[in-house]
């Protein structure tokens, strides 16, 4: 089922203490300020804070009626009780109290359970996308299991739209090619230094009618400010990609624009690309970030990063005057 998304989404990772942690009052102001910039699709998972994410992204969105809103949460692990790690700090990258913990399951129960658990988490009785997370090490299963299992539950109209979410291309195109499936999560894999999916993925998707939602436009903080960051993939940056990014922030700034300007911009021309998602730690970052992603980027941009060699030259951009 095609579902409308907005243009630019909200990442809930942050809603899950990412990083550091946030009050529920600063949740639901990131929350409120992501309305009111006009964002509609929220996107969120269990593993996001062992479900804190969901949670807060639940009750800040009570406020709202249900049928302006899209959600989408994820299946793959399902959180357990472990009262024994309620002492200590969860080891993931959430500041949170390692109270539950995670466990893989792609199999049609584990995905019965995991929508069941977010769906009271979140306090909602439906959410409009369901993506398979993360299955890397977990093909077959997620092969013979999730996706089966998925199908079946949007055939019932439990849930209107089925997915993947992935930060890599090769096997979210096996998928599609696989599966009718209605849309995909692709985290930094299309990005101003990083277009693996132009090679397959992205032609797939334009071919078969599947919608594209990109994450991960800031390579996880490289491209995240006008001067190049020095982290790319949750690790320290390789020099090379660093002065890459700079090369690619001096063509920006003979146009007027700031990289990470840019960085939202590239995902969003591709005409297979329904949706940006991009998180946020608090009110501020949401108005930067739809500040920026509201500014249009001149094609003469891309032409130039085309011919200096710092993007693809089969870089594919929706014709202009299109949305």
């Amino acid at each position: 089922m095609k579902i409308s998304l907005s243009p630019l989404g909200l990442g809930c990772a942050q809603l899950g203490n990412l990083y550091h942690a946030i009050s529920d009052e600063t949740a639901e102001a990131t929350v409120r300020q992501a309305w009111d910039e006009g964002i509609r699709y929220f996107d969120t998972a269990p593993h996001y804070g062992l479900g804190l994410s969901e949670r807060r992204l639940g009750e800040a969105l009570s406020a709202y009626p249900r049928a302006d809103f899209v959600v989408s949460t994820k299946v793959g692990r399902v959180l357990e009780p472990n009262p024994a790690g309620a002492s200590r700090t969860d080891s993931q990258g959430f500041v949170v109290p390692a109270a539950y913990k995670r466990r893989w399951d792609f199999s049609r129960d584990g995905i019965l359970r995991s929508l069941e658990d977010s769906l009271t988490r979140l306090g909602l009785d439906r959410v409009d996308v369901v993506y398979v997370h993360d299955p890397d090490h977990h093909f077959e299963d997620t092969v013979n299991g999730a996706f089966p299992a998925l199908l079946e539950l949007r055939e019932q109209g439990v849930i209107d739209a089925i997915g993947a979410g992935m930060n890599q291309a090769p096997m979210l195109a096996e998928f599609v090619r696989r599966f009718d499936l209605d849309v995909i999560l692709l985290a930094g894999r299309y990005t101003l230094l990083d277009q693996p999916a132009l090679d397959d993925l992205l032609p797939l998707c334009e071919e078969r009618g599947v919608d594209v939602v990109v994450g991960g436009a800031f390579n996880a903080g490289i491209l995240a400010t006008a001067s190049p960051g020095t982290m790319y993939d949750y690790a320290e940056a390789p020099a090379e990609l660093v002065e890459r990014a700079q090369r690619i922030a001096e063509v920006c700034e003979r146009y007027g624009v700031e990289l990470p300007q840019a960085a939202l911009g590239l995902p969003a021309a591709h005409p297979a690309v329904v949706s940006v998602v991009v998180g946020a730690h608090d009110p501020g970052q949401v108005r930067l970030n739809a500040e920026r992603f509201r500014r249009p980027v001149p094609r003469e941009l891309w032409t130039e990063l085309i011919r200096a060699g710092l993007l693809r030259e089969d870089t594919v951009l929706r014709p202009e005057g299109q949305s």
